[in-house]
């Protein structure tokens, strides 16, 4: 199959943003006068929709209590956690490898487009990519499936010459709701067995293997 277009997710995938989220979320429950978790046992709750894991945490789904807790959890991140954040070594290296194979590039994150494209521009990673697009502020197209639609139809795109690729299942199962082939990550927040599960056509354990996987692909089709 021959891919033109490669939709990236961004949380665990671009980069690593586990002290900026999981801080954050510890203080939107802290304000709450919840309990607080320990960091490393909130590690699940990067890469979902943080509408689903103040669900869990909080055990409501009151939207107006979960809009509260989304609401504190922004105060803290769009201040300081939003640059508590590493770049994933060897991403810049596959972005570049990627685009001078000739894919086109876009961003597909569940976080706010606002945050995002701070994100990017802050790792220097925007000529890589043509748009970054992500949720509303309200929560609408945070679910991928929903998200990765909408960019198909706002670009023009083909599924079956576009692939997803993220390190969680969320990300793999957008994919397959829009029947567009992924790839699954492993130096993110998911396992194997749950990237694997959602029938990835790869499941890579670093960048330079993508870069591989989707060269030979794009070989193949010449």
């Amino acid at each position: 199959m021959a891919y033109s277009t490669i939709l990236f997710d961004l949380d665990g995938t671009l980069t690593d943003p586990f002290d900026g989220i999981t801080r954050s979320i510890q203080y939107a429950l802290d304000k709450l006068d919840a309990p607080v978790p320990d960091a490393g046992d909130l590690r699940w709750c990067i890469g979902p929709p943080l509408w689903d894991s103040f669900e869990v945490l909080l055990k409501t789904d009151e939207r107006s209590r979960l809009d509260e807790a989304v609401a504190l959890y922004r105060e803290r991140y769009t201040v300081t956690g939003l640059f508590e954040n590493t770049l994933i070594s060897g991403i810049p290296d596959a972005l570049q490898d990627l685009r001078d194979a000739g894919y086109r590039l876009h961003v597909c994150t569940s976080k706010p487009h606002a945050y995002a494209g701070k994100i990017v521009e802050h790792f220097e990673l925007m000529p890589h990519f043509g748009t970054v697009y992500g949720s509303e502020l309200s929560g609408e197209r945070s679910a991928k499936a929903e998200l990765i639609a909408h960019i198909l139809k706002e670009e023009g795109l083909s599924a079956s010459e576009t692939v997803m690729i993220g390190d969680r299942k969320h990300d793999l199962i957008g994919a397959n709701a829009n029947n567009v082939a992924s790839i699954g990550v492993l130096w993110g927040y998911g396992s194997h067995e749950e990237l694997a599960s959602e029938d990835p056509v790869l499941v890579a354990q670093q960048p330079a293997e993508i870069v591989q996987h989707l060269g030979m692909v794009s070989d193949s089709n010449r």
